[in-house]
């Protein structure tokens, strides 16, 4: 348990760290342009990093991180010397100014310390792709090169709308991107409540599982164990199959339904009966110690029987627990039929009580759906769009425009586009701590998924990490803010703006990207459209080759950390 409690502190810690690594991500270009000074600038980020806490619900980038590592590679001592490795590359890129990403040191960092336990454990038999998540880790690299092209483009894209002299050709342009805006978060919201669905009632699962005993018996066609067992799993997959073409056309009209109603009526027809007993007894079991069991298994060969036998037993859990359901036997009566099929232990008696008299799926499912709802990021960004078109509009035909009033004008909408990129931050970096504790609580045997991540752990995340955005970070403000390109007001609005639509864009999708790559690409653009001179490549290039080395060298450092971790623990 103290390895845990260390880790979760370290994590918190990186998470602070990360906030004034990345302080001048948010507060560069409004530093620069002296619309705010270093202190405002600095509490004015912070504030807006802990706002992103009530906007970003689904925490997929959290979720992504948390499957850097196959799960039976995820242990807390891999997690530590992940942690500990990206602490020590980011305070060392802080201290000589360079403005590298935090995310990719975790990656690399997490990756590094996995490859290097499994080494210790199994030698160099086993594959690579079988320890890392691939996809994880080739989407992280990808994105080193498309988030700043991203944000490079986009910047762009506004710099030349912002300076288009026909004020109505302007706003016609920003109505039909707004437009067009809403439509791909619409689909993003569409594709992540169904792919919540599927991992709901377990149909992915299904689907793998299928897959596996259908290999399995084409390598052992006589063997009758594999087809009873490969007829069971296809059962239960048609099964899945068929929930999920009752349920998926009542989730995607979820704009006009609600979480309500789709819970309701799920419920009522009957398809969260099976996925009630199997969540209730996946609950019950895990407040039984079963996780804990599981994660020393992993660690320990001596508690594989121990693990195997709790697994299978605790499965006959389900049929006690759909009595219960069915009101056919008290709660008392439940707890001893459970405890008749696997001991319960003393302790744990009262606990497991209060979580079947408690535990209600309908509002467990409603939760699940609600989680994929992207109204407050859709709808703010409708009503920037409305805010920038009115401040436009009164600067420039009820005021009379001159220099003077057009530069206040975007020294205001600068305050607004760097708290829109502050929220992006804060909702992309602080959600990757919570991936990395996420997967100590699994490692601990905690918690089962990610899902199960307790309230506290988002609180925690973002509160770090707007504390770490106060402490600063001035050495890195200085590269970003002035050694790229000097920014004007009008850039910086150009530039804070692009990166904020870039990071709300990847944080949908769920994949985690550098906020400091985002920024510099977009700092780029608005320097690149006055003139590809006006900006300094020779730093930038400097900024690349850090960049490209960070994953590579951070699994270094937790590889290191990891060998040398296995002295103490």
């Amino acid at each position: 348990m103290y390895i845990l409690l260390i880790t979760i502190v370290l994590a918190l810690i990186f998470d602070y760290i990360n906030g004034f690594h990345d302080a001048a991500n948010s507060i560069a270009t409004i530093v620069s342009t002296k619309v705010l000074t270093p202190f405002q600038a600095v509490v004015w980020a912070a504030v807006f990093n802990f706002v992103a806490f009530w906007i970003f619900k689904d925490h997929a980038v959290a979720n992504t991180i948390s499957k850097t590592v196959i799960k039976d590679f995820i242990t807390l001592q891999v997690i530590f010397s992940g942690v500990i490795a990206a602490i020590l590359w980011n305070l060392l890129t802080w201290w000589y100014g360079i403005p590298t990403s935090s995310s990719h040191t975790l990656i690399g960092g997490f990756a590094g310390a996995a490859l290097t336990h499994a080494v210790f454990v199994n030698g160099f038999n086993i594959p690579w792709n079988k320890i890392i998540d691939s996809d994880t880790i080739v989407k992280s690299i990808l994105f080193i090169f498309f988030a700043p092209l991203m944000g490079m483009a986009i910047s762009i894209f506004l710099s030349i709308v912002t300076m288009h002299r026909n004020l109505w050709i302007r706003i016609l342009i920003i109505l039909i991107s707004t437009a067009v805006t809403v439509v791909i978060f619409d689909r993003f919201e569409e594709n992540k409540m169904d792919e919540n669905l599927q991992k709901y009632i377990k149909l992915d699962k299904y689907k793998t599982d299928y897959v596996k005993a259908k290999e399995s018996l084409k390598q052992n066609p006589n063997d009758t164990t594999l087809l009873l067992e490969f007829n069971k799993v296809e059962k239960k997959l048609n099964s899945t199959k068929e929930i999920y073409t009752s349920l998926s056309p009542v989730v995607n009209n979820y704009d006009k339904l609600g979480a309500d109603s789709i819970a309701r009526f799920a419920y009522q027809h009957g398809y969260l009966k099976e996925i009630e007993i199997s969540k209730l007894k996946d609950e019950v079991r895990n407040v039984n110690d079963f996780l804990i069991l599981e994660s020393d298994a992993a660690n320990n060969k001596k508690f594989e029987k121990k693990y195997i036998l709790a697994k299978t037993e605790t499965e006959k859990y389900k049929e006690p627990i759909k009595k219960y359901l069915q009101k056919e036997i008290s709660l008392d009566s439940t707890i001893i039929a459970l405890n008749t099929i696997y001991t319960i232990k003393e302790s744990n008696i009262e606990k497991i009580k209060s979580k079947l008299s408690k535990f209600n799926i309908e509002s467990n499912f409603k939760k699940d759906v609600e989680k994929s709802d992207n109204k407050y990021i859709v709808w703010g960004i409708v009503l920037v769009s409305l805010l920038f078109i009115l401040i436009y509009i009164y600067v420039e035909k009820i005021k009379s425009p001159t220099a003077s009033s057009v530069s206040n004008m975007f020294k205001k909408l600068q305050l607004l586009s760097s708290a829109l990129f502050s929220i992006g931050h804060g909702g992309n970096d602080a959600q990757k701590v919570m991936g990395i504790i996420g997967a100590a609580l699994i490692a601990g045997g905690q918690i089962q998924e990610f899902s199960q991540l307790p309230s506290w752990v988002p609180i925690a995340c973002y509160t770090s990490i707007a504390l770490g955005t106060l402490s600063g970070g001035w050495r890195i403000v200085k590269t970003m803010g002035t050694k790229i390109t000097k920014v004007t007001p009008l850039e910086g609005v150009s530039a804070e703006t692009a990166g904020a639509f870039t990071l709300f864009f990847t944080g949908q999708m769920g994949i985690p990207v550098s906020t400091t790559h985002t920024i510099t690409g977009s700092i780029i653009g608005v320097g690149a459209t006055k003139r590809l001179s006006a900006v300094r490549w020779g730093v930038t290039t400097s900024l690349m080759v850090a960049w490209i080395l960070t994953i590579p060298v951070s699994a270094i450092l937790a590889a290191l950390v990891y060998w040398i971790s296995t002295f103490f623990f």
